[in-house]
């Protein structure tokens, strides 16, 4: 029995698990940087200053993750539902029951601390969809199977609009990788990118511009066919329900919206300036960033950072602060850190024998790409900010318990 446990031991992926305690200590030191000021009084635990709150949070993590590998795999793999639907209900109650932060109504409060629900929706969603997917059904339960799986996926996105948190609402749109491992249409998947860059486009550009651009992948598409007069009538009918939405955006930006949510749109795509809201935090993470230059200006040397000109610096715009203090090489080398973990992932999924364990490992790395590309582009200016943490390395013990869980589910899972 001793034998056993400790060969099942030794089949935990110990690189996911190093790649993991670095990501963590680069977070909390960074946060360290940041809110600590010299000559003050230190401690690990000091519950007043930001690094205190986050080593506290990092040793229940710890406690997580521990437990998570004693527990039994199976006994996670039966429970799936289960779980899924204690999340949802919880993430239900705080509509009611919540605390708004931030404009977000996605909190509890507990005392002094507040947890975040929607944080620990996520790993449960990748359970359920592990689930669903291995259940092993017939090819005649195709359309039933996208729809069930969409439906999954839909609940704790709309909950988390109902909690104004479009953020994390999105995020569960990255299961979309999953599905196309699973099966999903290639063609489907084509429609549904495409019909996000029309309607960003459309808020972008104008409407004469996204209907060119619409325009040419219709001429593009149809000397692609080559003559087949069935797919050429096929592209000219998508082309103009691609059209028919074009107007129905500018429609509902012109006449539904009001000023204030188009304010904000604008804001967001760069067609105004918000000199105290969402503009101004991108405007000195981009200095932080700029500033580091190539390898930075050292630990706890940001002047952007120690200043607190950025004001989410510990949580959304994390990044930047790493980007200051330890420039472009530094940046690449956090990069380097998460595209190893997702990789690895992606390759330990697609040897394991069980369906399950495949599915969830997509699911994990679905979630951790996204939010790796989202965060970053967000503090480099490439995308919208939309308010999504970095994992493992961003301030805050909903953030680092719920990716805590989610890895540490499918190292365990992986062992078995």
């Amino acid at each position: 029995m001793l034998a056993e446990n400790k060969t099942k031991h030794k089949s935990y992926d110990r690189m996911l698990i190093l790649l993991y305690i670095a990501l963590v200590l680069i977070g909390w030191l960074t946060i360290f940087s940041s809110s600590y000021t010299p000559g003050s009084d230190f401690s690990l635990l000091n519950l007043d200053m930001a690094y205190g709150r986050q080593f506290l949070w990092i040793i229940i993590s710890a406690v997580f993750a521990i437990s998570i590998l004693l527990v039994d795999g199976r006994f996670i793999q039966s429970h799936a539902y289960h779980i899924y639907l204690i999340f949802m209900v919880l993430c239900v109650s705080v509509l009611f029951l919540g605390t708004e932060i931030s404009g977000a109504k996605s909190w509890i409060k507990i005392g002094s601390f507040s947890i975040q629900p929607i944080e620990f929706a996520k790993f449960s969603t990748a359970l359920a969809l592990a689930m669903f997917f291995s259940e092993g059904k017939t090819a005649s339960q195709r359309k039933t199977i996208w729809l069930s799986a969409f439906v999954i996926i839909l609940i704790p996105a709309g909950i988390a609009i109902l909690q104004k948190d479009t953020g994390s609402a999105l995020v569960f749109f990255a299961f979309i990788i999953m599905f196309y491992r699973e099966g999903f249409s290639s063609e489907l998947m084509i429609l549904g990118l495409l019909t996000i860059v029309t309607f960003v486009l459309t808020l972008w550009w104008n409407e004469l511009y996204t209907i060119a651009f619409l325009t040419v992948l219709l001429v593009i598409s149809i000397f692609i066919v080559n003559g087949n007069t069935k797919k050429i009538i096929k592209c000219v009918c998508v082309y103009g329900c691609f059209i028919a939405l074009v107007f129905a955006v500018n429609l509902a930006y012109t006449h539904v919206l009001q000023p204030h949510q188009r304010q904000r749109i604008d804001t967001i795509f760069g067609k105004s300036v918000d000199p105290k809201g969402a503009d101004f935090n991108l405007n000195q993470s981009k200095i932080a960033i700029g500033s580091g230059g190539f390898f930075g200006k050292g630990y706890m040397n940001g002047t952007q950072t120690k200043l607190n000109f950025v004001p989410e610096q510990s949580t959304d715009f994390i990044f930047c602060g790493i980007g200051e203090e330890w420039g472009f090489i530094g940046s690449l080398f956090i990069i380097g850190i998460f595209m190893t973990i997702i990789i690895r992932i992606i390759l330990l999924s697609e040897k394991h024998k069980s369906h399950f364990v495949r599915v969830y490992g997509y699911g994990v790395a679905s979630i951790l790409f996204f939010h790796l590309i989202i965060n970053i582009g967000m503090t480099i200016g490439l995308v919208p900010v939309i308010g999504i943490p970095l994992p493992f390395i961003s301030y805050g013990g909903s953030s680092l318990w719920g990716f805590t869980l989610l890895l540490f589910i499918f190292i365990k899972l992986n062992a078995e």
